[in-house]
């Protein structure tokens, strides 16, 4: 059972990166820390660090999570332990990263 979620997990991913292309580009400085997320709190840095739209999706490909942050820090204690895949919307550009939750 393990190993049909890793395959719908890498074929979310894929058509995330593969949608990319639509949009003008990725986002520029982005980083994203601490991954794998430990304390309940991830920080995203921008060069631009406007706001942000922040959508978290699960392995399956479920939306758990839609939030805006106008600075650094999201805070990450709803969700559970996991995989899970993360797209940040920054004015026209977005950037799209694998997430830990231990």
């Amino acid at each position: 059972m393990k190993k049909l979620y890793f395959i719908f997990f890498f074929i979310f991913v894929s058509f995330s990166y593969g949608q990319e292309a639509s949009v003008d580009g990725r986002i520029d400085g982005f980083k994203l820390y601490p991954n794998p997320v430990t304390n309940g709190k991830v920080y995203i840095i921008t060069q631009e660090n406007a706001p942000k739209k922040i959508l978290i999706f699960d392995v399956l490909g479920t939306q758990v999570l839609e939030t805006t942050i106008l600075g650094k820090e999201l805070n990450l204690s709803e969700l559970g332990a996991g995989v899970y895949v993360l797209r940040v919307y920054e004015r026209d550009k977005i950037s799209t990263r694998k997430l830990i939750i231990k």
